[in-house]
C-alpha cells in the first residue's frame, strides 16, 4: 500500500500520532486539525520511526498502550525515551492514556515526556494540547534562541 505523497511548506505545524485506540485517533487527529496541524498518523512502531526521522515534527501524541499490551510493551516509547534529546528537542512530545493523572510532572519525568494527559479528559483535548506546546515553547525558549544564533554564527551578548 503506497502513503499519499503531500507536500510540507514552512508554514506548515506538522504533528504526528501513535494511537491504537480509534475513537482516541480520531478526538487527537480533530483537536490537532482544528489547532492548524497538519496531521500524520503512524500505523507501526516502525512507520512512526521512519516518520519521525524525516519530519521535524512540532507535535508527537503517543497512545500508552500503542500497539502494545502494557506500557513497557511499547516500542515507540521505547525508541523515543532511548533517542538522545538533540533528536527529539524540536518535538512536544505527549504520552496519552489512562495510566496517567493530566500534566504530572512526575509522570511526564518518568516516562521521558513532556507531559502526559488522562484519557478521562478527552473532551478537553484541544486545550491540553495548546497548554502543553506553550508550556514546552516557554520552557525551551532561551535554548532555542542560543541554538538559532549559533546556528546563524552570531555570538551571545
Amino acid at each position: 500500500m503506497a502513503d499519499k505523497f503531500e507536500f510540507l511548506s514552512a508554514a506548515d505545524k506538522p504533528a504526528l500520532l501513535a494511537f491504537s485506540t480509534p475513537d482516541w485517533l480520531e478526538a487527537a487527529r480533530s483537536a490537532l486539525a482544528e489547532l492548524g496541524y497538519k496531521v500524520h498518523t503512524a500505523a507501526t512502531h516502525g512507520d512512526f520511526l521512519s516518520r519521525f526521522s524525516q519530519i521535524r515534527y512540532q507535535v508527537v501524541i503517543v497512545e500508552e498502550l500503542f500497539a502494545a499490551n502494557v506500557l513497557s510493551e511499547n516500542l515507540t516509547l521505547q525508541s523515543l525515551q532511548m533517542m538522545p534529546m538533540t533528536q527529539r528537542r524540536h518535538s512536544t512530545v505527549i504520552l496519552f492514556g489512562d495510566s496517567f493523572q493530566t500534566f504530572s510532572p512526575l509522570h511526564a519525568f518518568q516516562q521521558s515526556v513532556h507531559a502526559v494527559i488522562s484519557s478521562s479528559e478527552l473532551f478537553l483535548l484541544n486545550q491540553l494540547i495548546e497548554k502543553a506546546v506553550g508550556d514546552n515553547s516557554i520552557f525551551l525558549h532561551s535554548f532555542r534562541e542560543t541554538q538559532a544564533r549559533v546556528y546563524a554564527g552570531g555570538k551571545e551578548e
